[in-house]
């Protein structure tokens, strides 16, 4: 009996910690959900509601913080201009950025009780390799941990590595990642994708109009343990990994191809044609199904749920698929910018305008459909915890709603600021980077 206490208690203390850290683009597995954590519903930043505190950071940088224990970490780049072009909301330019000033490359590390500014780090200092689009900013990948290590990517500026008390461990050069758009050569969107880290391994994927490749570095010293080129062009999307009792895969999502990958390796395990321009979402792993999508806005495209433990070529047909390999397929399910999210039985999806759509994730059996806000742009992905997920609006607005069969809106609360980059969460807080601030919201402790 005993022994059965101890490990419900040990089971607790797990759940605790990991409800607590937040250690990479959309959290733990990359999935947005954030079990055991229980943040706020209701708040609003010019009345302070719920508002803990805000800490401004210098420069442009749409990087989603991540958190592990009581410290928060987020990237930027501060240009020597006054004013640096960026160009919010709904558009469809492939226009780069006005703007070949002098930038600083920056990490900052902040307390996450009271958001004062712990360490920062100035990692570079020169002028751009690469442009940038206009909506974009030259600190877009979202750093990574495992709570020795904090992983950092500027792209075209390097891969580097500190410890947690900002100490640089090593750095790598990655080349020139240019990305862009491949109907328009001269089109030059910069780079997106966050690193990720897995055991020992600190994994990037760069697809770039000029090279595309996904390497393995060593977090102890940097060396590169492995690397495989893709015929691929370019992505913003960062890979994920997802771990069953009986391996790991590394999937990607790239123009070409999704493919998967053996992580302490490189060999790739299997790829399913695709063939479609500007993947931006993240691969997500739920009940035992990859779900693939994005690209184009425009383009023919198709989402797919995949099994798990592929190999080989897979060739989906039109009609019923009987390989097996593909749970379901639908060429009406169209996200872009926005990776959408399973949560419980249901796959959210949110266009670019707020069109919020549900189906159920193990089908894709259309379930609701309904617009958060009044048309306004949608750029950072859901995240989720305790029944509610949460839809932060590039206008600055975060929409949440009750996980379920019906659509139901709990709150639409105030930042008052531009919001590009993903929220963290961690215990009964939600960490929110707008354009200027970084806020902690969470339910302020009423005086006796």
């Amino acid at each position: 009996m005993k022994f059965v206490r101890l490990l419900i208690i040990c089971s607790c203390m797990s759940s605790t910690a990991l409800a607590q850290n937040w250690p990479s683009f959309r959290g733990p597995s990359g999935s947005g959900v954030a079990d055991g954590a229980n943040p706020p519903t209701f708040w609003d930043a010019a009345k302070s509601t719920n508002i803990l505190w805000k800490t401004a950071i210098p420069g442009l940088g749409h990087s989603s913080p991540i958190v592990w224990g009581d410290r928060i970490f987020v990237t930027t780049a501060v240009s020597s201009l006054a004013n640096s072009q960026f160009v919010h909301g709904l558009t469809e330019t492939a226009a780069s950025a006005d703007d070949n000033s002098r930038h600083s490359w920056r990490v900052y590390c902040l307390d996450k009780d009271t958001g004062r500014i712990i360490w920062e780090k100035e990692v570079y200092e020169g002028t751009p390799r690469v442009k940038r689009h206009v909506k974009a900013s030259h600190a877009n990948p979202t750093a990574a941990t495992d709570g020795k290590y904090l992983v950092v990517s500027f792209g075209s500026q390097g891969l580097y590595c500190f410890d947690l008390n900002g100490k640089l461990l090593w750095q790598q050069e990655l080349g020139i990642l240019d990305g862009g758009w491949t109907a328009d050569p001269e089109s030059h969107f910069g780079y997106g994708s966050s690193p990720i880290i897995y055991k020992h391994l600190a994994i990037v994927q760069c697809d770039t109009q000029t090279q595309a490749f996904i390497a393995a570095y060593n977090l102890a010293d940097g060396k590169r343990v492995w690397q495989t080129m893709r015929e691929e062009d370019s992505s913003w999307s960062t890979p994920a990994i997802f771990e069953n009792k009986d391996h790991a895969e590394l999937v990607t999502s790239g123009t070409k191809y999704y493919r998967g990958y053996d992580p302490l390796t490189g060999k790739e395990l299997w790829r399913l044609a695709d063939g479609v321009d500007v993947k931006i979402p993240t691969p997500i792993y739920a009940h035992g199904l990859y779900f693939l999508s994005g690209g184009d806005s425009h383009a023919r495209r198709t989402f797919y749920a995949l099994r798990a433990g592929l190999k080989g070529e897979i060739k989906p047909t039109e009609g019923a698929d009987t390989s097996g390999n593909v749970a379901w397929q639908s060429p009406l399910i169209k996200p872009h910018i926005v990776t959408p999210i399973v949560y419980g039985d249901y796959l959210y999806v949110c266009t670019d305008n707020g069109v919020l759509t549900q189906y159920q994730a193990r089908t894709g059996e259309p379930g609701y459909r309904a617009r958060l806000g009044s048309g306004g742009s949608f750029s950072a992905s859901p995240v989720a915890a305790e029944g509610k997920i949460y839809f932060a609006g590039e206008d600055g607005d975060v929409f949440v709603i009750k996980a379920g069969a019906a659509f139901e809106l709990l709150s639409r609360n105030p930042i008052g600021e531009v919001m590009m980059a993903t929220p963290a969460i961690t215990g009964n807080m939600i960490i929110i980077r707008g354009e200027s601030h970084v806020f902690a919201i969470g339910e302020k402790a009423q005086p006796k």
